[in-house]
């Protein structure tokens, strides 16, 4: 698991491989990934959009983005935490993600950005 704190904003991200499959006769990499997002501030805030950059050690960088997460702009309240999940597909067993979540403070109604920090996806079957 790897984690990071913005501006009172702790991000947790847990990986996993899910398998493989075979599409449009290229064999694809699945992985899972949740992310817990925790409420560490003295404001409320809601999460607005997301920006992802994907590695795939076959392919071009990727970028995603989009609003919420999953269909959803969770409002969290101090002491609060939001937890979703979501999948990636990679043309290899080697990757990474990283990227941020757009988020407003309602005490201040400013916008801020929330980095997610690198988490790597790896088919154990590749580990050395």
């Amino acid at each position: 698991m790897v984690s990071q704190i913005t501006r009172g904003i702790k991000i947790s991200v847990l990986t996993s491989f899910e398998g493989t499959y075979f599409k449009n006769y290229k064999i694809h990499f699945a992985f899972s990934y949740e992310i817990t997002i925790e409420n560490h501030s003295k404001d409320s805030v809601q999460l607005t959009s997301r920006h992802w950059e994907i590695y795939d050690s076959l392919n071009d960088l990727e970028y995603v983005d989009g609003e919420g997460v999953i269909g959803k702009k969770p409002v969290l309240k101090p002491g609060e935490l939001h937890t979703y999940s979501s999948g990636c597909l990679l043309s290899s067993p080697y990757g990474a993600m990283k990227g941020y979540f757009n988020m407003i403070n309602f005490t201040s109604t400013k916008s801020f950005r929330v980095i997610v920090p690198t988490f790597r996806m790896c088919a154990p079957f590749a580990l050395n």
